[in-house]
């Protein structure tokens, strides 16, 4: 009796890709333990329970987890295929968030119009995904052309300019600022001329400040950055909370639940300011410890784009890294007055399914670019010789 000989297609994680699965279990398990303690108090007092926001990040996290192992399973190259289509999702939820017919499903929250469905869904964050897929496409596709003006980088422009413009209207200029940032690092690593880079941004210069000169928050943010005691209180109001938080932590922090700042005192302080909450009960050894976190995620994450199997998963693995690492980094110096006040959250800690989601899913794809996949024998393979040599070599 024959045994036929079957393949079957198995992905072995590297170092880089283990020790990625490792380092964001342990965010994970600090982010829920921060909301928890940076929400409970602030929950009860609204009429809710005090695991209100802790439960429904724990549901984000269970739908971040499966598409964390999907995505970790499943061969990166097919992101390839997907980056026009989610480009184009990500366009049409962007536009359908800032119609003005469209106020039931994208309601006015905080000044803004940002999400979809009762805040279930926030198209930005599925648009930074988009950014990184697509321009990594690109780039790619053109090759030698990128480093011409009009047919290399002009249909950069026009994509992220369409991005930009919707979620300004939001109005979010510090996620229009991400999305520039992050397609020009990838550019960047995919070889554009820097002299390209340095006339756009000296002919766009101008376009933004009139832009931004319409956005009055953006201004009195700015303000408050460079002359705090200048700044009216509503608009610095977050960030002398964060540096009161800071500022009482100390070295080692006041201890994890003892903060002050849970009461109330610093608004988001489990969302756009939990990094003010952490330096509190944690100081300066908790903050620090961050820093090094994400220094390793970094590090990781470049390994892997060194070690990709494509052009485009190298590409693909830079600007995902850096879309994580730079956001972490962003959000902690805001938080720590170092930077203006952005909207930007904590990956993997601060409170947000949408955001959590992403960046699980975004951390998925990373480990699978960090793994190599392997042919091993089916059951009826391993007990037939024939079929063992009849095997091509790895």
């Amino acid at each position: 009796m024959e045994a036929s000989a079957s393949l079957v297609h198995r992905w072995h994680m590297g170092f880089e890709a283990r020790a990625l699965v490792i380092l964001t279990g342990i965010l994970l398990a600090f982010g829920l333990a921060t909301v928890y303690s940076a929400s409970a108090i602030v929950e009860m007092q609204a009429g809710y329970g005090q695991a209100h926001l802790l439960i429904r990040q724990v549901l984000g996290m269970a739908i971040g987890v499966a598409l964390f192992a999907t995505a970790a399973k499943m061969d990166a190259e097919v992101w390839e295929k997907w980056a026009w289509p989610i480009m184009i999702l990500s366009l049409v939820l962007l536009v359908i968030v800032i119609l003005p017919f469209t106020a039931k499903i994208a309601p006015r929250v905080h000044g803004s119009r940002r999400y979809l469905f009762g805040g279930s869904l926030q198209p930005s964050e599925l648009a930074k995904l988009a950014v990184v897929l697509w321009t990594s496409m690109l780039v790619i596709k053109k090759g030698p052309a990128l480093r011409r003006l009009t047919k290399g980088i002009l249909p950069f422009l026009v994509v992220i300019g369409a991005l930009d413009i919707l979620v300004m209207l939001e109005p979010d200029v510090s996620t229009a600022m991400m999305f520039t940032l992050m397609m020009g690092i990838i550019l960047f690593a995919g070889g554009v001329r820097i002299g390209h880079f340095v006339a756009l941004g000296v002919m766009l210069i101008p376009l933004l400040y009139v832009k931004v000169e319409r956005l009055n928050y953006v201004l009195l943010r700015m303000s408050a950055f460079f002359d705090p005691g200048a700044a009216p209180l509503e608009v610095n109001y977050q960030l002398r909370q964060s540096l009161i938080a800071v500022g009482s932590g100390q070295i080692f922090g006041v201890g994890f639940g003892k903060g002050r700042q849970q009461y109330g005192f610093l608004p988001f302080g489990y969302d756009d300011f939990i990094a003010g909450h952490i330096g509190e009960e944690w100081g300066f050894v908790g903050l620090a410890l961050l820093v090094l976190a994400f220094a390793l995620y970094a590090a990781l994450g470049f390994r892997i784009a060194r070690k990709a199997r494509t052009p485009f998963l190298q590409l693909v693995a830079v600007g995902l890294t850096v879309t994580m690492v730079l956001t972490a980094y962003l959000h902690i110096g805001v938080a720590t007055g170092l930077l203006p006040t952005t909207g930007l959250t904590l990956p993997f800690i601060s409170y947000g399914r949408s955001n959590l989601v992403l960046s699980l899913l975004m951390t998925g794809i990373l480990v699978n670019i960090g793994s190599s996949r392997e042919r091993v024998f089916g059951e009826a393979a391993a007990t037939d010789p024939l079929a063992l040599r009849a095997l091509p070599a790895r």
